[in-house]
């Protein structure tokens, strides 16, 4: 899934040490806010060094976001995690107040219906009764 906005929160890194591998992990969670009629904000972490450092997300940024969903249950709960794998800044004036354009069936739904007619003939005599 995408999706594209402005970055307008990043949370501390938190970092930690795998007890199965002894791997040292980091993951940052950001807030982005799309600029749709009513804008919503989605929140979403970055795990991994390699690619906290690879984004280099700042906030202010305009970003295109490419992410998956999961869902994990922890006693009894369910709680959601919105995982970034690719985040990739757009510039900024590109996405300005562009007009969005209007779908080009809206002025067959606008047309008036066409009259019905009945075929030529008297169609009372095709009656089996």
């Amino acid at each position: 899934m995408e999706i594209q906005g402005k970055i307008i929160s990043a949370l501390p890194e938190r970092s930690g040490t795998s007890q199965r591998t002894g791997n040292v992990w980091k993951v940052q969670e950001f807030v982005v806010e799309t600029h749709d009629q009513y804008p919503k904000k989605m929140a979403f972490e970055v795990f991994g060094e390699d690619r906290l450092q690879r984004f280099n997300i700042q906030v202010g940024q305009e970003v295109n976001i490419a992410f998956d969903i999961d869902a994990h249950e922890y006693n009894g709960r369910w709680f959601n995690s919105i995982r970034a794998y690719d985040v990739r800044q757009v510039d900024s004036q590109a996405t300005g107040a562009a007009p969005t354009a209007e779908p080009e069936n809206v002025a067959a739904i606008d047309a008036p219906i066409a009259d019905i007619t009945e075929p030529a003939g008297d169609s009372s005599e095709d009656l089996p009764f």
